[in-house]
């Protein structure tokens, strides 16, 4: 990884962007390899793009086996979102005895489980940590609006599935833009996981095995600028139009803000703020991969 100096939409687009999830597919790799690799992009000169490592609970202790002689240098904090379990009182429970043992140099603070109904939001609403942020992955469905209400009214957070290891597991951008939109009216914070391992909207191999099934994989700087545009009051026909867009000449990145199709712009400070109050991040098991396209296409 070389040096880097971004203009300064892009830092405020991209800032601690991506959390890395390189246990889970189709990396899906090792502990001490994931633990090694997280290890070297906070070192990296793109430690700015890294979010949150990402690690299943009941792989807390393989992860502080797997972590200690980086934990012990004590030159960066480790932020870790933890994947619950069902019991999320034991889950709970886990996290608080391995930010007991491990911080201030490796902190459990940011939760992510499943609901599928009001009443688990409000079950695990009522068992969480006060400052642990929770993220919950819900369906885009007829109940949507009912979740969505329920973590807002609870002060939670929502995490939408944007792809996975087959061509049926990437949702419709017309899902996509629904979430947001849905989530945006209820001033809900959000992220999004698997299947933005790239920039732009492309075809591409699902997973790194040979000759693995290609499919039309979503960009994260669509979803993430089509966030920002919602935000903005455009209207879900044009947002479709900039979620499927897969040209890198559309988008023109300034110190001032950001500008598509020659006629659509977002400020800087506008963007700043969707990051901290609305689009937060995306899990990818990839770090390089986002680095390196977005190197391809001269943005970093």
């Amino acid at each position: 990884m070389t040096d880097s100096n971004p203009k300064t939409s892009i830092r405020a687009l991209l800032s601690e962007i991506v959390d890395y999830a390189g246990l889970f597919p189709p990396s899906q790799l090792s502990m001490p390899n994931a633990v090694a690799n997280y290890a070297a992009y906070l070192g990296s000169d793109y430690r700015w793009m890294l979010g949150r490592f990402i690690v299943p609970v009941d792989r807390l202790d393989e992860f502080a086996e797997a972590a200690k002689n980086f934990l012990a240098e004590g030159k960066e904090v480790w932020h870790l979102s933890v994947l619950g379990s069902e019991d999320i009182y034991q889950t709970v429970h886990r996290i608080e005895d391995f930010n007991h043992l491990y911080a201030p140099n490796a902190v459990c603070d940011a939760l992510e489980v499943k609901a599928k109904t009001s009443h688990q939001i409000r079950e695990v609403a009522a068992a969480v940590t006060p400052g642990l942020e929770t993220y919950f992955e819900i369906s885009i469905d007829e109940n949507l609006a009912d979740l969505v209400s329920t973590l807002s009214v609870t002060g939670h957070r929502a995490k939408i599935r944007t792809g996975g290891t087959s061509e049926e597991a990437f949702p419709p951008v017309e899902q996509i833009i629904k979430f947001m939109r849905v989530c945006l009216a209820a001033n809900v914070q959000f992220k999004a996981t698997a299947g933005l391992h790239h920039p732009l909207r492309s075809v591409k191999p699902l997973t790194y095995a040979p000759n693995a099934p290609e499919g039309t994989m979503n960009g994260f700087l669509n979803v993430f600028l089509a966030a920002a545009f919602l935000r903005q009051g455009y209207q879900p026909k044009l947002i479709n139009e900039l979620l499927k867009d897969k040209r890198a000449d559309n988008f023109s990145f300034e110190d001032d803000g950001i500008l598509w199709r020659q006629e659509h712009f977002v400020s800087s400070p506008q963007i700043e703020n969707l990051r901290v109050r609305a689009a937060i991040s995306f899990g990818s098991c990839s770090f390089v991969e986002p680095v390196d396209d977005l190197k391809e296409i001269g943005l970093l």
